[in-house]
This record gives C-alpha cells, structure tokens and sequence, in this order.
C-alpha cells in the first residue's frame, strides 16, 4: 500500500487542485478538530473523493497533542506531513519530527505561528521591524500611542486572515478599537473551545506591500516568487488584490527575496513553504508577519499559471524527501492577478453580472458568495470577502487590468440597514 501523505488541517479546495495529479488514489489523511469537521460537513465532502483514505479527529490545537498523535499511529508510516492552515503548522512540524520526515521544524514552527516572538527573533537577526509591544488592554495600547506618534496598527499575535486587525489614527479610538478586535470568531474555521487572546500594538508603516513566497530543503531556497499586494481603504487592513509576479525592478525583487531567506534563516526553518509579508518603506523590507505554510488567497493558483510552475508537486516532493522532478523557474513568464469583492454592509437586494465577468478577457475564475436576501456586516477581515476573480495574462500589469475590469461588470445592490430602518418606521 502506498505510504499516505498526512495533510493537517482540511481544505476542502485540496480536493479539486491539482494534488490528485501526482498522489494515487487513497494516499492521503486529513488530520482536523472535531469541531471543525462537524461545522464544515467534512465527512461528507470527503466521502466522495477517491483521493481520501481517512479523516481524523484530533484536537491538534491542544500542546502535547502531536506527540499523543504519534503514540497512538506509531504504525501509520506517512511519507510526509504536511500543514494546509495557519494553526496547523506547530502540530504538523512536531509530528513530522517525530515521524522522522523533513519539515519546518517544531522550533521555527512555533515562531512563525506569534508574531510577537518572531519581532524578537528577527529583530535581533538585524530586520528590520515596526516598533511593537505586546498590549493587555486599552489603556497600554494609549501608553504605546503615546510613546510612538502616529497611527498605530492593532492586532491578534496568534491569528490569521486579518482576523481583529485595525489600523487607529487616535488615542480617543483606543477603548472602540480595542473592543472591535478582540472579538476574534472565526467561526466553521476554528473549534468552539476558547482561544488564547494575544494582542500586540505596532508602529504604522507606510510603503507598498509584498509577500514572498519561498520553498526551500534544509534552509537552502528552491524557488522564490514576490506578489504584489493592494488593500481596501479603512481602517481594517484585508488584502484587495494580489498581482503575480509583482511589478517592480529586480532590484527590490531579489532584496525581498534575501530578507526572506534571512528570516527562515533567523527562525531555523529547514524544509517547507512560507509565505512571508513585507512593507518596504524607503527603500527599506519591514517585516508585517510570516507563515510557514502555503499562501492562501490563491496566491499560489496565481504562481502556477504566471510562471508557469508545477509548485504543489515540488512541494509535496520536498516533502517527502524526494527529488523535484522539473526544473524551478526563476522568473515568470506572464502574469496573474486576483481581485476580491466587497460590498457596504446592509441587505443583499440583487447581484448581477457575475456570468458576464466570468467570460471576460483572461478571467478563469470568478465566484460571489451571496445572493439575494442575504445579509451583509461588513468588512472586517479576509473571511468577510464576498467574491473572488482571477485571470491571467502576458504581464503582470495586464493581468491587474484585466481583473478590475471583469470586477467592474459584476454589480450588487445593497440596502443599508439605516435605510431598511427607516423604511420600515410608522
């Protein structure tokens, strides 16, 4: 029987790409909180996949819980573990570990997953890093505005998707701001229980925003892409749209790609991807946060078609400790773009065009998530999106055009709450 890949964390969109390519039918387990496979139905979306042998509940959030894992399927024998989420990450360095098998390492793992260790981590490898503390209540986030004039940004240490980020321009918005991001639910995407609330409070950083995404075995890169980033105005800072490869000179593609490799450098992360953001400022990389785990956004959809590149089969490969089978390109050959939709919040009344986008020029996705009746709260991290179009073109520049302009056919008319309201009054 063919050695199964443990995937931790279920994305059900790991199903339809292009894993099935390369991993034999009834190679891989899902490892996924009990919780989340109940809310998310995943028994059910994984029972007709030819591609799944097993999924298993396991509270890996917990400490400890890699290590019980291990214990319990000593015989299991995976040819690799691989992490598809954000909290999934320790887990899945740890049992890969303890199974023997490349991975980030459990040290470098728990690093990445708080921003607030990898402040001190990086900082004092020489990168460079917005001022930053961590905050226990409004009252510290007033001290750290006084001592760092400015706008500030608050956020989680330990979350993902943008969840409770806000930028503050104001001490006076302090007491607001702080209730608006503790309340953290990220709902189908995390277990019911209680997670620890760590909140840092840093400098705002002006400048353009990148992401790098980089694999690499034993701490060596093997392929390296930046994406150029643009995100809705307001104060909660949720990426707008991602632009592969990004449009800059090669100068400062070949900067972020070394203050990447430092960073992995600086944590100790042996084998893997991460997704690593930056503002550069200056002329000057800050680092915003890094993620040892595929980009999400489909960032790496994008990488794929742009280059082109066969990324989930290098990575898998990597994984598992085997030779990659193609070349790695090291520049692109065109460009991708996708462009995320948001509407103001209130009652979803109509959405239209949505057919007429999905035909446009270069377009090879194109999904909204409401429809009519639906209610809409707002924009308040990466979850609250409601569409996503991608497309691909002969450059970068193209692509990000050619995206804006599909989103433009797609309309839908909101009706404010204070409007539905005061129709509503006597």
């Amino acid at each position: 029987m063919t050695r199964p890949v443990v995937l931790v964390g279920f994305v059900a969109a790991a199903l339809g790409s292009s894993i099935k390519d390369f991993q034999p039918e009834g190679s891989v387990i899902f490892v996924e909180e009990p919780d989340v496979i109940r809310k998310r139905n995943a028994r059910e979306t994984v029972a007709g996949s030819a591609l799944v042998r097993e999924l298993i509940e396991w509270e890996f959030h917990l400490p400890g819980k890699a290590d019980e894992f291990y214990h319990v399927h000593r015989d299991l024998d995976p040819a690799a573990v691989v992490p598809l989420t954000e909290y999934a990450t320790p887990f899945a360095a740890r049992l890969a570990e303890r199974y023997g098998l490349p991975g980030a390492g459990f040290g470098a793992a728990q690093i990445l997953r708080d921003k607030g260790v990898l402040r001190l981590v990086s900082r004092a490898a020489g990168i460079a890093n917005p001022g930053s503390a961590r905050v226990e209540s409004p009252a510290q986030v007033r001290e750290f505005m006084a001592r760092h004039p400015g706008k500030i940004v608050l956020k989680p240490a330990n979350r993902q998707a943008s969840v409770g980020t806000q930028v503050i321009t104001d001490a006076a918005e302090a007491e607001q701001a702080w209730a608006n991001c503790v309340v953290q639910d990220e709902g189908i995407f995390v277990p019911d229980r209680a997670m620890e609330l760590k909140m840092l409070a840093e400098s705002f950083v002006e400048g353009d925003e990148y992401s790098v995404e980089m694999l690499l075995r034993a701490g060596e890169p093997l392929f390296a892409n930046v994406t150029g980033k643009r995100l809705f105005p307001g104060p909660r800072p949720v990426e707008l749209a991602h632009i592969v490869p990004a449009d800059i000179p090669d100068e400062l593609t070949a900067l972020l790609n070394e203050e990447t490799r430092r960073l992995t450098d600086a944590a100790g992360f042996r084998t893997g991807i991460v997704h690593c953001e930056w503002i550069v400022s200056d002329g000057v990389p800050y680092l915003v946060e890094c993620a040892g785990r595929f980009a999400g956004d489909g960032i790496i959809e994008l990488i794929q078609r742009a280059y082109p590149v066969e990324l989930n089969r290098a990575y898998f490969s990597v994984m598992k400790d085997e030779p990659v089978a193609d070349v790695l390109p090291r520049k692109a050959e065109g460009g991708a773009a996708v462009r995320f939709v948001s509407i103001e919040p209130g009652l979803i009344e109509d959405v239209r065009g949505v057919e007429k986008a999905s035909q446009a020029e270069g377009v090879f996705l194109c999904d909204v998530g409401v429809s009519a009746g639906d209610r809409f709260g707002g924009l308040r991290s990466s979850w609250d999106r409601v569409g996503d179009l991608m497309v691909t073109a002969d450059s970068p520049a193209k692509a990000l055009r050619l995206a804006e302009e599909a989103v433009a056919l797609i309309e839908i008319d909101v009706r404010p709450d204070g409007e539905e309201r005061e129709n509503a009054a006597p």
